[in-house]
């Protein structure tokens, strides 16, 4: 399936669909490297970006992944009264640990991703203030057991972008970026998160593409072992880097969650064929009744029932589905989203100054 060309409504013209397509592929690319690979100024780039960051359009995040860490990360699915899941939403979006918040069902379901940093932050919101919030009527919680990617990595916006801008399958130099070194192996006491890691990861959270001039002095090491961090948790897997781009980006269409109920023997290979659809941002296996969760984008509503109907329908294994529209996205990966756009985060509380030797 050819992905549909962005709307006239679209906020991005075709440099910037093309640069938001390279960072995408790696989102710490050098400027200079995008510009290379465009044939424009570096200094073009570098203030195009700066601009669609300040507008909330997109922003690069690091984030860490709990499988890495030996944690689990978990869909939390939440049947609430239509008039009190706003309130509940907004309370969860203000917690670092919660991301890809939606109302969707009417406005009677919230469903949203949880990274707890501990067994007793997970218990304390599952078991206490989310049994105790009146709105809610039932909670349903499901570990993510395993991601089924695509071979492109590209999401449903990520492949508007190249077809409206004339990218195709071609490459930006340099778009390998720090991941190259992706086969080193560290040992597992490498990987361990450490204070001057916690601060790192912080502002890496806030902005992915930090210099390394910054991280240096926040952390108090220097440019240098900063530089070999970061490619020691990448390559643990510990670390990575995405692209948060604005719901509002993509124009009019029809989001919707889908819960699949597959056979175990039929399991992987539903999840592979899925993660291949055009349609789908995202697909994982889950534990629960519903084994697969996976997020649809579409078109139209007519694109979304033709989905349903023909490429889903034609896999061998499934028993049973569910089929959530989404009505309104409160918080993406690492940002809440105001008006459809990128709200920005807020300050970080001061820190005492570090120094090299106070890092050590």
């Amino acid at each position: 399936m050819t992905a549909a060309p962005m709307p006239e409504t679209a906020m991005l013209d075709t440099l910037d669909a093309r640069i938001v397509h390279a960072l995408q592929l790696e989102p710490r690319i050098p400027f200079a490297h995008i510009a290379a690979g465009l044939g424009v100024a570096e200094q073009t780039v570098a203030r195009r970006y700066r601009r669609l960051r300040r507008d909330g359009v997109v922003r690069v995040i690091g984030a860490v992944d709990a499988r890495a860490l030996g944690e689990s990360d978990w869909i939390i699915r939440l049947h609430c009264r239509p008039d009190g899941a706003l309130a509940v939403a907004e309370a969860l979006a203000q917690r670092d640990d919660a991301a890809w918040i939606s109302i969707a069902d009417a406005g009677a379901e919230i469903v949203f991703s949880l990274h707890p940093r501990s067994q007793r932050d997970r218990d304390d919101l599952l078991v206490q203030r989310l049994q105790r919030s009146a709105p809610v009527h039932d909670i349903t919680a499901a570990m993510i057991l395993h991601r089924f990617v695509r071979g492109d990595v590209i999401d449903w916006r990520g492949r508007q972008f190249a077809a409206n801008a004339g990218v195709g399958g071609e490459s930006i130099p340099g778009t390998d970026g720090e991941s190259s070194s992706g086969a080193a192996e560290y040992a597992e006491a490498e990987l361990r998160i450490g204070e001057s890691d916690r601060v790192l990861l912080e502002l890496l959270a806030r902005d992915g593409r930090t210099s390394y001039t910054v991280l240096a002095r926040a952390t108090g090491m220097s440019i240098g072992r900063v530089t070999r961090r970061i490619a020691a948790l990448r390559a643990g897997g510990v670390l990575y880097f995405d692209l948060d781009i604005a719901p509002a980006v993509a124009g009019s269409g029809t989001a919707a969650f889908l819960w699949l109920r597959v056979a175990p023997a039929h399991l992987e290979a539903v999840g592979r064929a899925i993660a291949e659809h055009d349609e789908i941002t995202y697909a994982a296996a889950i534990s629960g009744s519903f084994n697969i969760f996976a997020v649809l984008q579409t078109d139209s509503t007519t694109a979304l029932y033709r989905y349903v109907t023909t490429e889903m329908s034609a896999l061998e294994g499934i028993h049973g589905f569910e089929l959530s529209p989404v009505l309104h996205r409160l918080k993406q990966a690492g940002a809440r989203t105001t008006g459809g756009k990128l709200a920005h985060p807020k300050p970080l509380a001061a820190r005492p100054a570090r120094t090299r030797s106070a890092a050590k």
